[in-house]
């Protein structure tokens, strides 16, 4: 096997757990050396050498020196780089793969902006934005894999790509009584996305880790950006998320200190 090539990261991140979940997906956990990165504090100046100044992460420095960004483009280079790949290898299927793919920017896109808006009259608006996208990928799956539960046969790149927004939509759920209708126009979707939750390859994080660490998040500031008023980020990573309580889910009103958050060790 190659040596060891380094990734910097969040951990919490869901972009770096589309890594994480490949590289369980294919046996290779041991193909990366994970370097975790504290947003809550400035970029360290040997990093920012790395990335020409750019602070998106993750980012992967291959043994050679050479530095890749877009945690899709990462994604695309560890599946060709180590273990057999889980990309689809038929042209077609591949095609309908990445249309699928294609999809998370705006999905992504929805529930962030939903989770960090401030302005409650506008959220029907958001509302109405994610479910019309949950509703288009619904049309997909059932044109391309009505039986699922996944696109193809097993959890792919497709789901890899797809999971960690899963799992980061669980802020939704806890801040915004988020959760899919039913009926035909969500059904398919909702099968997808918890076969997507429950498979083992997935289980980097839990709902109460992103609730906790995203609640600034839920107050508008995204990136270790500090609330006002506050002194400390939801993402610090001391005190540890399991040793916080679960921060207030009216998300519009309150706006607790950090020690009411359990953000003072």
């Amino acid at each position: 096997m190659s040596a060891p090539i380094d990734v910097y990261h969040i951990p919490v991140c869901p972009f770096s757990q589309r890594l994480e979940i490949l590289l369980s997906l294919k046996g290779q956990k041991d193909a990366v050396n994970f370097h975790v990165v504290d947003i809550t504090k400035p970029r360290d100046a040997s990093l920012l050498a790395k990335t020409d100044g750019t602070t998106a992460l993750p980012v992967l420095e291959t043994t050679d020196g050479d530095i890749l960004k877009e945690s899709l483009v990462i994604l695309q280079y560890i599946d060709e780089m180590f273990g057999a790949s889980i990309r689809q290898k038929d042209p077609l299927a591949h095609a309908v793969e990445n249309m699928l793919i294609a999809k998370e920017g705006p999905f992504t896109m929805a529930g962030y902006l939903f989770v960090m808006n401030q302005n409650k009259s506008e959220r029907q608006a958001h509302l109405d934005k994610l479910l019309g996208l949950y509703r288009d990928i619904n049309t997909f799956l059932n044109r391309h894999a009505p039986e699922g539960p996944f696109l193809f046969e097993d959890f792919g790149l497709a789901e890899a790509v797809f999971t960690p927004m899963f799992m980061r939509f669980w802020f939704l759920e806890y801040y915004e009584d988020f959760a899919l209708p039913d009926g035909p126009d969500f059904a398919r979707v909702a099968a997808w996305r918890n076969a997507c939750l429950a498979h083992p390859a997935a289980q980097q994080v839990s709902k109460e880790e992103i609730v906790k660490l995203y609640f600034d998040y839920a107050l508008g500031y995204g990136n270790g950006a500090l609330p006002e008023g506050r002194t400390v980020s939801s993402f610090v990573f001391e005190p540890d998320w399991p040793e916080r309580p679960w921060p207030p889910q009216d998300k519009y009103t309150a706006r607790p200190s950090d020690a009411e958050l359990g953000l003072l060790g």
